[in-house]
Formats: C-alpha cells, structure tokens, sequence
C-alpha cells in the first residue's frame, strides 16, 4: 500500500473546508492513517518547500504556509500519490478539471486549498516532517 501526505492550507482552513477535503479523499477509498492540525513554523516551511528554495515565489509561500493553522494527513491505498493528485486537480485551480477539490475550493495557484506528495519518494520524506511512525494509526 501507497501513502501520502496531504496538507490543508490557510486558504481552505480559513472557509472551513478541511473536513469537506478530508471526506473526499475518503470517498476515493482512502485510508486516513494520521491527523493533526498545526501551525507551521518557518524552519519547518523551509524544509517542506526546499525544492523551491531561489525561486522567485519561495518567500511568499513560506510566508503563506505559516500565516495560519493548517491540517497534516497522511492517506494510505493502491496508487494513493496519483488518486490523491488525481482528485485534487491540477495546481493551478484556473485549470483543474471540473469536480477536482483544487477546482471547486480552490483561489488562485497559491491559495489552492491543498498540497500532495507528487511521489511515493517524495511522500516518505514529507510523511516525516509531519509525523513520526507512532503517530501513523494502522487499523
């Protein structure tokens, strides 16, 4: 079994719509194995969004990740990076197919209500910033 990391971000958190995100990975027959709510620090921002670090929109996303709490879930399923990325839709909501979450919560190509692993690699190294493997519930 595949797992992700979902964030919900400030945009989405700020409407009220984590549990609206969260109950629609869960229809898509995902398993929720962890969940916290938090405020992210800048130290840990920088860690999330290093592959950004120099480009000209890294400030303002850090800045933007830790201007409110945000909710951390880790999901597990067969291919749940792609079901994950599949249902939330492309990154920009302008352009997210009809019905995605990014689509229908989404603001603008910052404040698109969500983030996912975009690897299963990339989801292990994400899944622990977050997490450590006692707080990953198996049932």
């Amino acid at each position: 079994m595949e797992r992700s990391l979902v964030l919900i971000k400030p945009d989405a958190m700020e409407r009220g719509l984590g549990g609206a995100i969260i109950g629609r990975l869960q229809q898509q027959g995902l398993k929720l194995l962890a969940l916290k709510m938090l405020h992210m620090d800048e130290a840990l921002a920088k860690r999330h969004y290093a592959i950004h670090e120099g480009k000209p929109f890294f400030e303002d996303l850090v800045r933007y990740i830790t201007s409110m709490p945000i909710i951390a879930s880790v999901f597990e399923g067969e291919n749940a990076v792609d079901t994950i990325r599949q249902a939330m839709g492309t990154t920009d909501p302008a352009k997210a197919e009809a019905g995605t979450i990014r689509a229908d919560y989404g603001l603008d190509i910052q404040r698109n209500a969500t983030h996912a692993s975009d690897a299963p690699e990339t989801a292990r190294v994400e899944i622990a910033l977050f997490f450590t493997e006692d707080e990953l519930f198996d049932y």
